[in-house]
């Protein structure tokens, strides 16, 4: 059963390397003018909700498996993605608005966010591979 968890977890994780990645490589494509605000936004924003669905599984996953130190590593980013969907101001595209993405700094923000999690996952991945091999 926990070897079934860890590979699920395992795989959902991949799955959120490859956003992380995604949204940092549509970021700096913006960044550079690469496409527009408007095309980058509405990428990024159909993406949030299975990101934070995905997140949620691996943290709810911990939590019915009994893995307390991995729940509670997981936690603050599913907490983290929950809120930020929620706050989104009224009459805003989604969390990423192309109107508001290049005003104080939030591209910065945004691009900080998405590499913060990067390295999330990938510490995540390497703690579900270690895991797997070690039950």
């Amino acid at each position: 059963m926990e070897a079934a968890v860890f590979i699920s977890s395992l795989v959902d994780c991949c799955a959120l390397i490859f956003l992380s990645v995604y949204f940092i490589i549509t970021l700096s494509d913006l960044e550079c003018d690469y496409i527009n605000a408007r095309s980058c936004c509405s990428k990024l924003n159909k993406w949030v909700i299975p990101e934070m669905i995905a997140q949620a599984l691996a943290t709810v996953l911990m939590l019915v498996s009994m893995h307390w130190f991995v729940f509670l590593l997981n936690l603050p980013v599913a907490s983290w993605d929950v809120y930020r969907y929620v706050k989104v101001p009224l009459g805003n595209m989604g969390v990423y608005d192309p109107t508001e993405i290049h005003n104080r700094g939030q591209l910065k923000s945004h691009m900080k966010e998405a590499m913060i999690k990067l390295g999330f996952h990938l510490l995540c991945f390497f703690i579900y591979l270690y895991s797997c091999d070690a039950k």
